[in-house]
């Protein structure tokens, strides 16, 4: 991977839409396998540093303070772009990660299923399979 750095579009980074508290969620997603990996939250000083960096840093609620992912556990986050949602209030971060996202050890953050549709039945009459290997298989 190169370390080429981040370049950035100075209209859309004064376009991001922070809250009350001055956060912004942030969702990091593997940028080669599409698995979203994690959520945080991001302010204007952590945003800056992840561009300046090319690591992940997000702000810390529970702990008030800036966070470069893996600081401690060496689990980095290289950005290789940061894109804005259309509404300008959520960010998502395509991400190189090393080793698991999730300080439990897994992979991800979202391993755990709270809902989930039955997808084994039969298609349904004139049911067009997308090739989504859900339903069809």
């Amino acid at each position: 991977m190169s370390d080429a750095e981040l370049k950035m579009d100075e209209a859309l980074l004064k376009e991001v839409k922070f809250d009350g508290q001055g956060l912004v969620p942030a969702i990091a997603q593997h940028y080669r396998t599409g698995e979203i990996l994690m959520q945080a939250y991001m302010n204007a000083e952590s945003l800056r540093r992840t561009i300046e960096t090319g690591n992940a840093t997000y702000w810390s609620r529970s702990r008030s303070k800036l966070w470069m992912k893996g600081e401690t556990s060496g689990n980095i986050q290289r950005v290789i772009g940061i894109l804005i949602d259309c509404d300008a209030d959520s960010l998502l971060l395509l991400v190189d990660q090393t080793g698991p996202a999730c300080h439990t050890g897994q992979e991800s953050c979202f391993y755990r299923t709270l809902a989930k549709r039955d997808m084994t039945s039969a298609p349904e009459e004139g049911h067009s399979c997308s090739g989504c290997g859900g339903c069809c298989g």
